[in-house]
């Protein structure tokens, strides 16, 4: 039985769409959405930009305005349930993508994974992106489904 669906966001057109997927195949189900955002470690610099060096003067260090857009995300699944009457809990995590995901996948006890095919990676020309396959290949204790693009 499904009773937990976690859905990894990029905030790409397809993680968008298997987002939608999700929370329309739990309410089908009567479970709960559990939404995750990675902010990737392999992006970050964790630096800080002085205001004099910014063409707007802005003072904001990466990290902060990372976790912002990531909360952006997160808001979008949020309108999904709410509009479906389906239960939301949602984690933003820093690391790497597929750790991550596979890591609150056992935390949360997720029955099942739903998540898009290719995301905002460099590698979006692949057929599976990089995330989605590593996720596949590195666990195979809870089901994924895979939405394509």
């Amino acid at each position: 039985m499904i009773s937990t669906i976690l859905v990894p966001s990029d905030g790409s057109k397809t993680s968008q769409k298997a987002a939608l997927y999700a929370v329309n195949l739990a309410k089908q189900l009567h479970a709960s959405i559990h939404a995750l955002t990675v902010i990737d470690k392999r992006l970050f610099m964790g630096q800080t930009v002085p205001a004099s060096k910014t063409p707007r003067h802005i003072e904001e260090s990466v990290e902060d305005y990372l976790h912002e857009v990531a909360e952006g995300y997160i808001e979008e699944i949020k309108k999904m349930c709410d509009k479906q009457g389906v239960a939301l809990k949602h984690t933003i995590k820093m690391g790497y993508p597929v750790e991550e995901i596979i890591k609150e996948a056992k935390r949360s006890k997720a029955n099942l994974i739903v998540m898009g095919s290719r995301g905002r990676s460099a590698l979006s020309a692949t057929v599976l992106g990089s995330v989605s396959y590593g996720v596949i290949h590195n666990d195979k204790s809870i089901p994924v489904l895979i939405v394509r693009d």
